[in-house]
């Protein structure tokens, strides 16, 4: 009997890889139902290709437009509209595994229902996480999920942890670790100081020197933000406080993470910088499956480079640290402010230097607001809601 496999967000980067990985295995992998959000017809390709039962959209005009470009003869998936919908489908009882895939704080209803209901979450949705750390282990304990990260870096530790054969969320750091070291590649701005960055272009920005990947997630690799969303990542994903995560660049992005342990040694995983790697290691799990990723030429790269990262260089870094310091509301507003700072940059509204002083705006002004709850995805989302409207406020001069 086949995995049936659920993707949210499948018209997105992780989604299309991840349909790449299960069309290498036929008689392992089908798939159950896909979702996108505005590129429709490329969903009703994916949807033709792979037989999917169910189709995810986020409103009645975008199920107008797949329909309509659907073709003649072919029988056509049930078609499923909203958020709600799209939580219900991570729910349900048709799929096995759910690969979380939509970027922002939209994903998370997603990824967290997928918890509840006790599947195997491939998390690649940060949100998830960072706005909902709590929340979303205290689901997979609490179902018995299973919860594979699959951000090459967080996946990376995970593979240089000892297992059961079970992804189950820890209780506390594994045993006989001392830190967790995620690494980063600096992006596009590595040796460049941050004076010099004011007149960045998006697509500038956005040319990361390793990794293709979507727009958001280029200039969060740019300024480093996203290093930091990691980072917080890593500490729900791993029970790990933030005093024992540490950050090093490495250009070459060959070694993905690695996790020193108290004797000394130090544990990494490499391979080359293609997010089929970690989506094949989540659902082959704990077997190791084709990804279709060539072999790794250790030879032909001459050489390893690591630096610490200069925080007057990123210091949308320093920001996320002091999020995770500060409490899970901070965590919160740092994702929610990036998150409308990042639009406003891609759109032609603000510097890209001006992304990190917005963040910093945000954290001080959730720093001054009574402390709150965080008891429910309601008050996950209200919180988010309120710290969007803040910085919607805030004028975006250069």
């Amino acid at each position: 009997m086949t995995v049936r496999v659920t993707i949210l967000g499948s018209t997105g980067s992780i989604g299309q890889s991840t349909l790449d990985v299960i069309a290498r295995h036929p008689d392992r992998f089908s798939v159950y139902a896909l979702s996108a959000h505005s590129r429709i017809d490329l969903l009703a390709k994916q949807a033709v290709g792979t037989g999917a039962a169910v189709v995810v959209l986020p409103d009645d005009a975008a199920a107008v437009r797949f329909r309509a470009v659907w073709p003649n003869g072919v029988a056509m998936p049930e078609i499923r509209v909203g958020p709600r919908a799209l939580a219900e489908t991570a729910a349900d009882p048709g799929c096995d595994t759910v690969m979380a895939a939509i970027v922002g704080a939209a994903g998370l209803p997603g990824a967290l229902a997928a918890a509840r209901a006790g599947k195997r979450v491939l998390l690649a949705n940060k949100e998830a996480l960072v706005a909902a750390g709590s929340l979303f282990m205290a689901a997979v304990r609490d179902s018995g999920a299973e919860l594979l990260p699959i951000d090459s870096e967080h996946n990376a530790i995970f593979q240089c942890l000892p297992h059961d054969g079970r992804a189950s969320a820890p209780q506390g750091p594994a045993a006989g670790v001392r830190r967790l070291i995620l690494t980063a590649s600096g992006g596009p701005f590595r040796t460049r100081n941050w004076s010099d960055l004011h007149d960045v272009t998006p697509d500038q920005a956005c040319a990361h020197p390793n990794w293709s990947m979507g727009r958001k997630i280029s200039v969060d690799s740019a300024t480093m933000l996203n290093k930091g969303l990691e980072v917080i990542e890593a500490h729900w994903l791993f029970a790990m406080p933030p005093e024992r995560i540490n950050v090093v660049i490495h250009p070459q992005s060959v070694v993905h993470s690695m996790v020193e342990y108290e004797d000394g040694s130090v544990v990494a995983q490499l391979g080359q910088p293609d997010m089929r790697t970690p989506i094949a290691y989540g659902l082959g799990f704990p077997d190791r499956i084709a990804s279709g990723v060539g072999l790794l030429d250790l030879a032909a790269g001459a050489r390893l480079d690591f630096e610490t990262p200069d925080l007057g260089r990123f210091p949308c870094l320093a920001l996320a640290f002091e999020a995770l310091r500060a409490g899970q509301s901070s965590c919160i507003a740092l994702n929610a402010a990036n998150e409308i700072a990042v639009d406003a940059f891609l759109a032609g509204r603000l510097r890209y230097t001006a992304i990190a002083r917005l963040i910093g705006d945000t954290l001080d002004w959730q720093a001054q607001q009574t402390a709150s709850v965080i008891g429910s995805i309601d008050d996950v989302l209200e919180l988010d809601r309120r710290a969007r409207a803040f910085c919607r406020s805030i004028h975006f001069a250069p």
